[in-house]
């Protein structure tokens, strides 16, 4: 029997709120003006990490509706 891995699952609710609560922090700490910067770096480390260029585009838009 072959078996297949698991697909990672999402964060949960509180897996979410810590995330939140640290890249506000980030962001602060970045300082106005730089704070662009940061989430342009961070998303580039986040799509090297995922693996995954098509998903991180999916997610892109998914971020840019009802803005």
């Amino acid at each position: 029997m072959t078996t297949h891995p698991t697909p990672p699952q999402g964060l949960d609710i509180a897996g979410l709120e810590a995330v939140y609560d640290r890249l506000a922090a980030a962001i602060d700490q970045a300082g106005e003006g730089r704070s662009e910067l940061f989430l342009v770096k961070l998303a580039l480390l986040s799509a090297q990490a995922s693996g995954d260029a098509d998903a991180f585009m999916r997610q892109i838009d998914a971020a840019l509706r009802d803005l």
